[in-house]
């Protein structure tokens, strides 16, 4: 296996706080229904949401920022063991077959105020 791309992102918490506030809509356009809520149903916090954000943004990177992706095209999601993952779908996935990408890898984290994530895709 090779590396294809190498992502990585940050957001400041309250900088993406304050942007889903004043933008109505923008979760839902960012983000899909199994990201915004826990298990439980609870709304996600804030930190996290930001991370997702980052990944989806380091993504984007991995794959060489082409235009016309779709937030919405990628899903973060935590497996059982805590380990971040993507599925991906729609313009990601095409993208991602483009590039020959067979497996993604990704790291997300929060801490003093700043939100970041890693995404390296792999073939």
């Amino acid at each position: 296996m090779g590396i294809v791309g190498v992502g990585i992102d940050v957001a400041e918490i309250e900088r993406f706080r304050a942007a889903l506030q004043r933008t109505p809509g923008l979760a839902d356009r960012l983000f899909v229904a199994g990201e915004l809520s826990l298990p439980s149903g609870e709304r996600r916090g804030i930190a996290s949401l930001a991370a997702r954000f980052a990944a989806k943004e380091a993504l984007a990177k991995a794959l060489g920022a082409p235009s016309g992706l779709l937030w919405v095209d990628a899903e973060v999601y935590v497996e059982d063991s805590g380990q971040p993952r993507l599925r991906v779908k729609g313009t990601v996935a095409a993208r991602a077959a483009e590039l020959g990408v067979k497996s993604w890898h990704v790291s997300l984290s929060h801490d003093a105020g700043v939100a970041s994530a890693v995404v390296i895709a792999e073939n």
